[in-house]
């Protein structure tokens, strides 16, 4: 098992740096307001505290809260442009940093991919580097008809195969995976470093196991500065 020192001296050279996005890149969890926006919210909440703390698998969980929300299309839209997600302090600065060393930066996240691709624009990361899940619509654009079951995030160890994949396809070195829940500590390995965010919420899991553990991303860019 790598040291703190360890994984810091991996954080400072990776190639790649992965974020999950809701409650680490954004302030909130997209389901959970995606639910309150459709008047299900303390329902699907309660059951995105069971997912995140890793009693469910996160496809069942997944499946239960969309079969209670049930969003169209235009809903999705709406809670986009008059709820836009939030970004959580420090996080912009800390992705530009990124880029400017020709670090690459992927969101990889269990939330929706119209969702993400909107906080992907905010920060430049291209939406070639988005992975996230993909809800579905009936052919008029309005009922929900589900999500794509075959994406790798509608899974309990999704984020570790979305790494494996990107290892895989760019021949990265080290990949840092960046996250509040359990789903993004077991992605490491594949990923070689695993920090746990709690600047937005602690999930008492990932705070008790993981070695390197943060409340804010000015930790972070601190790092980047030692060197």
């Amino acid at each position: 098992m790598a040291s703190l020192m360890e994984l810091k001296e991996i954080f400072r050279s990776a190639d790649a740096v992965c974020f999950d996005v809701d409650s680490t890149v954004i302030r909130e969890e997209g389901i959970d307001e995606l639910a309150k926006f459709c008047g299900v919210g303390d329902a699907v909440a309660e059951m995105t505290r069971r997912a995140m703390g890793g009693t469910v698998t996160f496809k069942a969980a997944l499946t239960a809260r969309l079969g209670l929300i049930r969003p169209s299309y235009e809903q999705v839209q709406k809670l986009i442009s008059d709820n836009p997600p939030q970004l959580t302090p420090g996080i912009r600065e800390l992705v530009s940093r990124l880029h400017q060393r020709g670090v690459q930066v992927f969101l990889v996240s269990g939330g929706f991919q119209s969702i993400v691709e909107h906080v992907a624009l905010q920060l430049n990361i291209p939406t070639a580097n988005v992975f996230a899940n993909r809800l579905k619509f009936y052919f008029n654009g309005e009922k929900y008809a589900g999500f794509d079951e075959t994406q790798p995030t509608a899974e309990s160890e999704g984020k570790g195969k979305v790494i494996a994949h990107l290892k895989e396809q760019f021949h990265f070195k080290k990949v840092v995976m960046i996250g509040d829940g359990a789903t993004d500590m077991e992605a490491c390995p594949p990923g070689d470093c695993f920090i746990g965010f709690g600047g937005n919420v602690v999930r008492k899991q990932v705070k008790e196991k993981a070695k390197w553990y943060i409340t804010h991303f000015d930790e972070l860019l601190k790092e980047l500065e030692e060197r």
